[in-house]
């Protein structure tokens, strides 16, 4: 099967080449680390001992590591931690959140790269963040002993659906599989109905609670707050993981609401640095006065003025200066960004109506009227100017949010007892191997 795979692989790679050197050539991507991606040749581990490899396929999932890896070190302070990607800004934000661990791109699913990577790396331990379901990457570890886990694992609708056309597959790769630490029971039913064995699948909460900061007194926000010369009285409207054309609609609702609120500040927060140039040209043309986050502290947000942060990896610590708080990808077909950081430091939060990678987090949050869907333009013009005008009601809508987030903290600490387990545990997968 694996060489059927790579012939499928190869084809696709074919298939999408035009598109890859475009996006190079106009965005600079996928230019690095391709004697990793297509051959394998990550860091060699030396020594002997344990090893565990962390894959976080982007940015977001990389921030989720960071609460697993800091408890798995502290429980196992001898073991080897190796950290891969698939993206640049994935990368370079893993550089930056582990400095003292090995970080690289992740081979391409082709047997020859992933059977490289593993005789480099030596693993026992591969875990999988929330669904990346490789089957040469999988079968690879499964011939080499190596415990296989999926941490903070879900499982969409759209997945679902998709998944289903091809179950004879997907229970193959997910047989092989260890330890599936979901994050909740509706994914947990999904991943034993596609075929996974029912004793591997387990109900962990998100961890993604356990990585969101809830001090707004915290460090690296109080840096960031003095960089930009934000005052206490200050009111900022944060635009988060914004998306093509939710820029616009937050800098439509800012320019009608400064007026009679000359305190609001704006902050922009683009999902994607290859867009950066896009929203400052857009802020162009708006009129307004904004400035650069590169430009700091060499400039100062002006007043009643649009701050364009053009850095990656800085987001969590900038919602905790946002009273009000748009989270993006949620307008268009992206299905929404992570809510649960401005929610965590007891912003106004609000979203549009596509956001089913959420969906368990924002039925919760819907629940307890810790948060508003925004379905257009004048909705989100709307939601802001009710947090301006009833003060009471935009502190009692994050006071639910975050005492949501602290109910749902924990699930760091369950992963990480279920991983100690999976280590071994591929004892028990037999002839499932892929």
């Amino acid at each position: 099967m694996r060489y059927l795979y790579d012939l499928l692989y190869v084809v696709l790679l074919l298939a999408m080449s035009p598109r890859f050197l475009w996006v190079a050539l106009r965005h600079g991507k996928y230019r690095q680390g391709w004697s990793a991606r297509l051959l394998g040749w990550v860091p060699r581990r030396v020594g002997v001992g344990d090893a565990v490899w962390f894959h976080a396929v982007s940015a977001g999932e990389v921030n989720l590591l960071r609460p697993l890896v800091a408890e798995w070190q502290r429980r196992q302070p001898h073991s080897v931690v190796c950290i891969s990607t698939a993206t640049r800004t994935g990368y370079e934000l893993a550089l930056e959140r582990f400095p003292d661990q090995a970080v690289f791109y992740a081979p391409l699913d082709f047997s020859w790269a992933v059977a490289a990577a593993m005789r480099r790396i030596r693993p026992s331990l591969l875990v999988l963040v929330e669904l990346e379901l490789w089957p040469n990457l999988i079968g690879a570890a499964a011939r080499r002993n190596v415990g296989i886990a999926v941490v903070n694992g879900r499982m969409s609708d759209r997945s679902m659906r998709g998944y289903r056309w091809i179950r004879p597959w997907t229970s193959r790769v997910l047989q092989s599989i260890d330890l599936l630490a979901v994050q909740n029971e509706e994914y947990a039913a999904r991943f034993i109905e596609l075929g996974a064995r029912s004793h591997t699948v387990q109900v962990t909460g998100s961890v993604k609670f356990d990585g969101a900061e809830t001090d707004r007194d915290n460090a690296t926000t109080r840096r960031l707050g003095g960089l930009a010369g934000l005052m206490s009285r200050d009111l900022v409207f944060l635009a988060g993981s914004t998306q093509r054309g939710e820029e616009a609609a937050a800098i439509s609702a800012f320019r009608k609401l400064r007026a009679h609120h000359p305190s609001l500040r704006l902050i922009l927060v683009p999902r994607h640095p290859e867009r950066f140039q896009e929203v400052a040209d857009v802020l162009e043309d708006s009129g307004l006065p904004w400035v650069r986050r590169s430009e700091l502290p060499g400039s100062r947000l002006p007043a009643s003025g649009v701050l364009l942060v053009d850095r990656v990896g800085e987001l969590g610590a900038w919602w905790g200066l946002a009273q009000i708080a748009f989270v993006g990808g949620s307008f268009g077909s992206r299905g929404g960004q992570n809510m649960i950081e401005p929610a965590a430091y007891g912003a106004a939060v609000c979203f549009g109506p596509n956001t089913h990678n959420f969906r368990a987090v924002v039925e919760a949050m819907l629940q307890r009227e810790a948060a508003v869907v925004v379905a257009s333009t004048d909705e989100l013009s709307q939601f802001v100017e009710r947090c301006l005008e009833d003060p009471v009601y935009a502190e009692s809508l994050g006071r639910r949010a975050q005492g949501l987030v602290v109910e749902n903290l924990g699930a760091t600490v369950k992963t990480i007892d279920l991983l100690g387990r999976a280590s071994a545990g591929s004892v028990n997968r037999g002839s499932a191997a892929a």
